[in-house]
């Protein structure tokens, strides 16, 4: 297995392992089987690299339960470098709680021990499981169904004194509580439980915030201000009204640093592809636009998604003006270029309560 890294939105690098083609087409097959039996087991809550589940199933997922049930904070949390810190032992330990052909269990563990290629040097890991391999999403996923699912589920039925809402999506969970109590004691309680596997919570990603349907009156009376916000999937979930008949709702806008991050990326390309044709300059930039429609085409997010537009245009104008000395373009020749190439933003996903069904 081969060690590469790609840029995170915050500028640190992410490791992923690039299995060889032979392991890759092992380990796809087995996931298939696999797949099939531990889908019986998963529970409702988890979306993660999942047949037929998804973030954007996730994300209406917690907002039906948010605007439906009685949920005044969330906890949002992120566990520490999980995917490098799960314990290899447990691991093995749960699978064979589920899967008795030994053939089988060793062949994850060959998978699990393989040394990474890197810099002309093979390392060996005693923990975690490499990302970028077919088999690492499934795993960590029936390591995190043991170790959290099963816990939350029975935690919420035997202690919890009012509502508890859960959305996880592999190791970034979202949690929501109708009694401050009952989110200090769980915080409390998954700290626990995480150290006992070896696992913690970021602390600069877990919080614990008012948020929910009453938080902006109860905040108002004690002149705290509007409520906090919290992140999950790429959007920033922010309390709101709608505007028809002023109801609670959930508005969800695209993360400003992830927005910040793309733009970036895409400044550097039009750097080296300054001199390439402005149509092909185009297509490339048409595929960007609309592969972030269809993520962040929710309701209520059309006016972050015209942002990326009108911003984009900048960075390629400033790009063709910068071809040579005479390469100033007026704008209404840019607008031109924009509206051939740069399609209008459009929503793409229908409200939560539609998608899932459910009357709000």
């Amino acid at each position: 297995m081969r060690r590469v890294y790609i840029p995170k939105a915050d500028g640190k690098q992410r490791p992923l392992g690039v299995t060889a083609l032979e392991d890759k087409i092992v380990q796809r097959a087995a996931v298939a089987v696999l797949n099939t039996i531990y889908e019986a087991d998963f529970l409702g809550f988890s979306y993660g690299f999942r047949p037929k589940h998804s973030q954007h199933q996730a994300l209406d997922a917690l907002y039906v339960e948010m605007v439906t049930k009685k949920v005044n904070y969330v906890f949002d949390a992120d566990i520490r470098d999980f995917f490098n810190k799960i314990n290899r032992e447990w691991l093995i330990k749960f699978i064979e709680h589920r899967i008795a052909d030994k053939r089988v269990v060793r062949l994850i563990q060959k998978w699990l021990n393989a040394g990474i290629l890197e810099e002309g040097k093979i390392i060996y890991n005693e923990q975690g499981t490499p990302q970028g391999s077919s088999a690492s999403p499934l795993l960590a996923n029936v390591f995190l169904h043991y170790i959290y699912d099963l816990w939350i589920q029975q935690w919420r039925k035997q202690k919890a004194r009012g509502d508890v809402i859960v959305a996880r999506f592999a190791d970034d969970t979202v949690v929501g509580f109708q009694y401050e109590s009952d989110a200090k004691q769980f915080q409390n309680k998954l700290k626990e439980r995480l150290l006992k596997f070896g696992l913690e919570l970021h602390p600069d990603n877990t919080r614990l915030i008012e948020f929910g349907r009453f938080a902006s009156e109860n905040r108002e009376k004690r002149n705290e201000g509007k409520p906090e916000t919290f992140t999950f999937l790429g959007f920033t979930h922010i309390c709101g009204r709608t505007k028809k008949n002023g109801k609670f709702t959930i508005w969800r806008d695209t993360i400003k640093k992830k927005m910040q991050a793309k733009l970036r990326d895409i400044k550097d390309e039009l750097k080296k592809r300054m001199h390439l044709p402005i149509q092909e300059v185009g297509r490339w930039l048409k595929a960007i636009v609309t592969g972030h429609y269809r993520y962040y085409g929710v309701p209520g997010n059309y006016e972050a998604m015209d942002d990326f537009r009108r911003m984009i245009g900048q960075k390629w104008k400033h790009s063709l003006k910068r071809r040579s000395q005479k390469g100033n373009i007026i704008w209404e020749k840019m607008e031109k270029l924009l509206d051939r190439w740069l399609l209008q933003p459009k929503i793409y996903h229908r409200y939560p309560s539609e998608r899932t069904g459910v009357i709000i």
